[in-house]
């Protein structure tokens, strides 16, 4: 067995350090982690970590002075006559995919101020017995996916613990607008402005069931309908509609944990207003229905990145430009002073906030 005697490591979250003439500590090679291998608690070693900065950096942008690198813990971006937006999130209710969902959510809340993304930083928490190829395909994703945005993975953190027991991931994004730029906002919504939502509702939600749940799916779903709502994962951005409705729109919102109706509660505590929609016109697609019939969720209350939630002056122009730009979307109600009022079947139902995903559910 080889042994080779190292000054100064990381073991779960304490760095140690062994001065000349103390006992040394020992690691078996063998040990560490590599390809099929499990990895040890702790950060990756310097070797993989290198290698995957070099090979996942998304795109390259010269705004960025540095970027990610080992012992650099800060990037620097270059402003000059630029607003930086900055936002983050965790993906804590999938275990699929979760590096396409999280690089999405992300840059999906900067969409929706109708700024341009410019970078991420990635952190990945991933339990211990975690193997490199599960971080690696993590990575992957994000860089497939940073890279057909132009947007480039600037730093992060990754490390195997004993403080999860399955991979967290945790990324910040940053976007950038002009400094004359109107940034919209969710408090932006005025009483008498139209809602829209585009696509379509539950396309997270979807996808989550058909690949975390996949046995408990194929009941209701059959291989076809399995595999065309795996695809629903590869709708999840809202980029485009936000770089279209920036400088209409008086705010705009993804859809995320709380789905529809989470959504439309988060932009009346902003703005201080009401809302008034119709249940008929509320775009699900049908194998999200039948999924959420057979798991018993409410498709409005499931979480939705893909669909975002936006209040415009001018809800005929608003479409318009959608259609043409090909993104699908629904006029569904209004903005009025008070109240959260559903239409369904000439009733007016009082909305309640959600308390929390349905989604979550399935994890208790």
């Amino acid at each position: 067995m080889k042994n080779f005697i190292l000054g100064y490591f990381k073991v779960q979250t304490n760095y140690q350090h062994f001065a000349h003439g103390e006992t040394c500590a020992k690691i078996d090679i063998e040990s560490l982690e590599g390809i099929g291998k499990n990895m040890i608690t702790g950060k990756l070693n310097w070797d993989t970590l290198k290698r995957l900065l070099r090979e996942n950096t998304g795109s390259i942008r010269e705004e960025v002075l540095r970027g990610g690198a080992v012992g650099e813990d800060c990037a620097v971006v270059y402003l000059s006559d630029d607003h930086l937006v900055l936002s983050t999130d965790p993906v804590t209710a999938a275990t699929e995919n979760i590096g396409n969902i999280a690089f999405h959510i992300n840059i999906n809340d900067i969409a929706t101020t109708g700024a341009k993304p410019l970078g991420v930083m990635v952190t990945i928490l991933a339990p211990k017995g975690a193997r490199l190829e599960d971080i690696e395909a993590v990575m992957a994703d994000i860089s497939r996916e940073a890279k057909a945005m132009d947007v480039m993975i600037i730093g992060g953190h990754t490390e195997v613990t004993d403080a999860v027991n399955r991979m967290i991931v945790s990324i910040t994004a940053l976007g950038l607008a002009d400094k004359g730029a109107n940034l919209v906002w969710t408090s932006g919504a005025m009483s008498g402005d139209k809602i829209i939502v585009t696509k379509a509702l539950g396309l997270e939600g979807t996808s989550i069931l058909v690949n975390d749940f996949r046995a408990r799916a194929g009941g209701v779903l059959d291989e076809e309908e399995l595999i065309e709502a795996e695809k629903y994962a590869m709708e999840l951005s809202v980029l485009k509609e936000g770089r279209l409705m920036r400088n209409l729109a008086t705010s705009m919102h993804d859809i995320t944990e709380g789905g529809l109706l989470g959504a439309l509660w988060e932009v009346k505590e902003a703005s201080g207003n009401g809302f008034r929609v119709e249940y008929a016109k509320i775009p699900i697609r049908d194998l999200t229905r039948k999924l959420c019939s057979h798991f018993d969720l409410d498709p409005l209350r499931l979480i939705s990145s893909g669909s975002m939630l936006i209040t415009v002056t001018d809800g005929d122009e608003a479409m318009r430009i959608l259609k043409e730009n090909e993104v699908e979307a629904c006029l569904i109600g209004e903005i009025c002073e008070e109240g959260s009022i559903m239409v369904k079947d000439k009733e007016n139902l009082n909305v309640e906030a959600p308390l929390r995903d349905e989604i979550y559910k399935l994890y208790d």
